[in-house]
């Protein structure tokens, strides 16, 4: 096991934490600007990587350790009290940085507003991508709250920069499935997917490029696994939903960068900060087996 509290994401030496020589590079983001029910986001980032102390190094599914591809984690982003025009400002160049140099971006939330600052930068580098996001909620209100930037308008604006698929969805206004059926939006509603065992498949074919960038607000998880988030609900997918979708869609298509978001870490639950540091493992792992790697 690495040590109790790291320095860096999974706690692990220089020689594979050192930025010059990593593959990945952990962007740690605690925003709480937007956020219209639960609290807490802002501390979602530094659970995160206190709970990676507790993963264990070795796969036992890839059998090897991803981790020596090397992890970088850079310092955490000056964002709090911020407006969200200066976050976006912040986070966009952070992640133009690391795929400037070569890397792939894993931006850690944070509310979900960090994510189309971070997708505007991949559109910038690599001009055609399309965004998965898995989450409960569509994001895709034009405004909340006065706010277009706000978390619950973040598909919105990512759509502006280039198309996504959205899976797990279980939750939108009348407005949003409006816009959803009017444009026929690739769309995976969380009950669909229970009644339809091809639809990773389906999603795969939605995908209209070879790269993509994938966000994934920890409330695509059922609340009863994954209770720790700002607007949590049920009926979501589970573990193996989530994984082995990633797991696909790392072998179908080339991963250029993620974000994990929504996390609201609550006291004495610390099952939920670890899974989204194993689910950040995994992912690392499964990008660099992948087809496209």
């Amino acid at each position: 096991m690495s040590q109790k509290t790291p320095a860096n994401f999974l706690g692990i030496p220089e020689e594979f934490s050192a930025y010059e020589k990593a593959a990945f590079a952990v962007i740690p983001v605690p925003y709480e600007h937007t956020v219209s029910y639960g609290g807490g986001t802002a501390n979602g980032p530094s659970a995160i990587i206190e709970a990676s102390a507790q993963v264990e190094l070795y796969d036992e599914e890839l059998r090897f350790e991803p981790y020596e591809a090397g992890v970088a984690t850079l310092p955490a982003l000056d964002v709090a009290g911020k407006p969200p025009r200066e976050m976006a400002r912040l986070v966009s160049r952070a992640v133009a940085g690391v795929l400037s140099d070569g890397k792939i971006p894993i931006v850690l939330g944070g509310e979900h507003s960090v994510t189309p600052p971070a997708v505007a930068s991949a559109k910038e580098t690599f001009r055609d991508i399309t965004v998965v996001q898995f989450d409960a909620h569509a994001d895709l209100r034009q405004e909340y709250e006065g706010e277009p930037m706000s978390h619950a308008c973040a598909m919105a604006r990512v759509r502006e920069t280039c198309p996504a698929v959205q899976v797990g969805i279980r939750n939108l206004s009348a407005e949003e499935a409006a816009w959803v059926s009017r444009e026929g939006l690739p769309l995976f509603f969380a009950h669909e997917m229970r009644r339809s065992p091809n639809w990773m498949a389906r999603a795969i074919d939605a995908i209209g490029t070879e790269l993509v960038y994938v966000t994934i607000d920890l409330d695509a998880f059922d609340s009863t696994a994954m209770p720790a988030t700002g607007t949590p609900e049920p009926g979501g997918m589970s573990w193996y939903d989530v994984v082995d979708f990633l797991r696909l869609i790392s072998k179908e298509r080339r991963v250029v960068g993620f974000d994990v978001v929504e996390l609201a870490p609550a006291k004495n639950l610390h099952a939920c900060d670890f899974l989204a540091a194993k689910l950040i493992y995994k992912f690392i792992g499964y990008c660099m087996t992948g087809r496209k790697a």
